[in-house]
């Protein structure tokens, strides 16, 4: 198994070093660089290109947000995982229209925080339990899930499934025998058309309707 490379960004050292530490026992994860603060990660990321970023929500000067945002317009394809204390329906929804790859809660357990970081590398969408009911009550709020579902082509819903289930562009094209770049036209097509944002909103709207059932 190839050693998947991870960014901490975070103002507090002592939780830098306690995560570091707990990733260290993991023989396929490593820490390659740290961040102390927003501006830090914008101008370190492009040089170290890790497959993770863990990133913190509140952070002084440019916040975890703004961050997210820049990395994301900075063209950097990392995976990027907010990992904070903030459970608030706002900072989940923003960071999921500003591109995070998933939310993450620091009061998890080590266990699942790991099991966590290893989804995401993989290309799953990762969302802390307690936070999946907050994403889908707006979700729920803003659509009307049978008349949506109805707009969506018989490969689109077929996607969808592969998107609920956490599969990567790749695993999906190769398992409907299509490419990459139609995976992701047909995505596209379909968060439009579901009037929806991001993979995870997609994720949690179908599970939420028992589309993949």
């Amino acid at each position: 198994m190839p050693i998947a490379s991870i960014m901490l960004v975070d103002d507090h050292p002592l939780l830098r070093k306690g995560l570091a530490q707990l990733i260290s026992l993991e023989d396929h994860l490593k820490v390659v660089c740290e961040a102390s603060s927003g501006e830090e990660a914008i101008s370190l990321a492009p040089d170290c290109l890790p497959d993770l970023i863990l990133l913190d929500l509140d952070m002084k000067g440019i916040n975890g947000l703004d961050t997210l945002r820049t990395l994301r317009q900075n063209n950097i394809k990392s995976k990027i995982v907010m990992f904070t204390v903030s459970d608030n329906e706002t900072d989940v929804l923003q960071a999921l229209k500003f591109g995070a790859d998933g939310y993450l809660l620091k009061d998890a357990e080590p266990e699942e925080t790991i099991e966590q970081i290893c989804k995401a590398i993989n290309g799953e969408l990762v969302l802390s339990a307690s936070l999946t009911q907050v994403l889908a009550r707006s979700l729920r709020h803003s659509n009307n899930s049978s008349s949506l579902f109805e707009k969506l082509t018989k490969r689109e819903v077929e996607i969808l499934r592969h998107i609920t289930r956490g599969s990567s562009n790749k695993v999906i094209g190769n398992s409907l025998g299509i490419t990459e770049a139609t995976v992701k036209v047909h995505t596209k097509n379909l968060l439009k058309k579901l009037s929806l944002r991001t993979r995870v909103e997609a994720a949690v709207w179908a599970v939420e309707n028992r589309i993949t059932l």
